[in-house]
């Protein structure tokens, strides 16, 4: 072999990590490089382990301090809980006008569907009179204290998609999480518990799956941990059988040190990442537990939730999320799957499963405004309730089933807001007379989105991460959402 042709071997043979040491530099030193450089950056504080979730300063004074956002997953039916329509009660079951129909695609309707007015009564309640459904008695007696918002829409109809949406800001997997991307821009209070916690009820995970909590193109460290109201509150993050604390401990030493060896060989943020999640694991195992024991608060708390030590309810997770946000945790997110009201049958119906739902989250959801409230917690703590977007004023009638409900429908629907920085007591939006389109103050989620941030005292056109060329942000690199200051107190 001539002197050519070997210098062409050993080149071949070089991997890409060979090459970058022998060079003096790694791909991860240069992304860390990147990450420390920025100006006038608090980021850099990835490259310092320790301050990974410590408190950061926001852009400005903030109005909420945590947040708790309670999804539906499946997308409830705002026709059948806040938005009364007396024209669509008149037109039940008449055929949906033409107009409707022209030009619009759905999920699974057919033909031309009949108009399908809500089988519940209404009643108007507070001092705002705001219209509420005989299946939330509860939260009829809390309607001073929220702000309900009826002119909500997206541009998304599938489930998976706008879930991912309105909490990454991308219908696609892969971008980081709105409880992410708060805990990087201001960090967490209490460093012996995650700063963002994630809570399932309803049987399984929400459509959109474990991408809704991921932390994407931002340092691991900034992921959701999901969290249990029932058995083993964190899985695996117990010890083995057989050692003990202070074996973990020298165990978790001895990682670290091989880990810091790598991190300064290679300089890839993501070992860092791993030695703080080693770290807080390891004193999650003695403050989780804690926090996590609902059967330490007094019976008439856990009445007031309708919680029941043990079982892995919306229930028990709402009072958690009281428990969670008074110990500093930044941000928490409850996911209740089952609220997808097709109407093919009595497990997704109008007549069966709709108003179990409600049972489900009615004295609950209600019972952590109050609680929120006697506590002196409520002023800072934001709490956020909706689905991913709306269903139809037309009855779906898949295959011809005789079951009411409702198909899905982007252009608008119903969320709620109450606490940190809303003005309380209002009703802001108002669709048309069907309840098919938003006809007064439309809120886009890139708005909904802007807002959450801007009562965290984060500027959403400010709060960016580089990846991929671009400088990303939760509302989109374009900066398209507003912030509602109609509903801020």
């Amino acid at each position: 072999m001539n002197e050519a042709n070997l210098n062409l071997a050993q080149a071949r043979a070089i991997t890409r990590r060979q090459f970058f040491q022998q060079t003096g530099l790694s791909l991860g030193s240069m992304a860390l490089g990147s990450l420390c450089s920025r100006p006038g950056s608090a980021r850099a504080n990835i490259a310092q382990t320790d301050n990974a979730l410590a408190l950061r300063p926001p852009h400005f004074a903030p109005r909420a301090k945590s947040v708790i956002y309670l999804h539906m997953s499946g997308a409830p039916p705002s026709l059948d809980l806040f938005d009364w329509k007396p024209k669509l009660a008149e037109l039940h079951l008449k055929p949906c006008p033409e107009e409707l129909l022209k030009g619009q695609r759905f999920a699974f309707i057919k033909g031309v569907p009949k108009l399908l007015g809500s089988p519940y009564k209404f009643a108007q309640h507070g001092r705002g009179g705001a219209w509420v459904t005989e299946t939330l008695p509860h939260f009829s007696q809390i309607v001073d204290d929220v702000a309900i918002i009826k002119s909500v829409y997206t541009d998304q109809f599938n489930h998976a998609p706008a879930e991912l949406f309105i909490y990454t800001g991308s219908p696609r997997a892969g971008s980081a999480s709105m409880g992410s991307w708060i805990t990087y821009g201001i960090g967490t209070e209490n460093q012996d518990l995650p700063g963002f916690v994630v809570l399932l009820s309803g049987g399984t995970d929400p459509t959109g799956g474990k991408s809704l909590w991921g932390s994407g193109f931002l340092p691991s460290v900034y992921q959701g941990v999901q969290c249990r109201s029932a058995g083993e509150p964190i899985l695996f993050a117990n010890n083995p059988a057989g050692m003990d604390r202070a074996s973990r401990r020298r165990t978790l030493d001895a990682l670290n040190q091989l880990n810091e060896i790598e991190a300064r060989q290679f300089g890839d943020p993501e070992t860092l990442t791993r030695i703080a999640q080693y770290e807080l694991a390891y004193r999650m195992q003695i403050s989780v537990p804690e926090v996590m024991d609902i059967s330490k608060e007094p019976t008439h708390i856990q009445e007031l939730y309708g919680a029941k030590p043990g079982e892995g309810s919306f229930a028990n997770n709402c009072l958690l999320a009281r428990r969670l946000v008074e110990r500093g945790v930044r941000y928490v997110q409850l996911y209740d799957w089952g609220w997808d009201i097709h109407g093919t049958g009595t497990g997704d119906d109008l007549l069966n499963q709709f108003p179990k739902k409600c049972r489900d989250v009615d004295r609950s959801m209600s019972g952590l405004i109050k609680d929120l409230k006697q506590r002196g917690l409520l002023d800072q703590t934001l709490v956020v309730w909706g689905g991913e977007f709306g269903r139809t004023p037309m009855n779906e009638a898949r295959g011809g089933s005789i079951f009411l409900g409702r198909d899905h429908h982007p252009h608008c629907f119903t969320i709620w807001m109450a606490g940190g920085g809303i003005k309380p007591g209002i009703s802001y939006g108002e669709t048309d007379e069907l309840g098919y389109s938003v006809v007064e103050n439309k809120v886009s989620i890139r708005d909904l989105q802007a807002t959450v941030l801007h009562l965290l005292g984060l500027d959403a056109n400010r709060l960016s991460y580089r990846s991929q060329g671009l400088d990303q942000k939760l509302i989109g690199p374009t900066g398209e959402g507003q912030i509602l200051r109609d509903i801020l107190a």
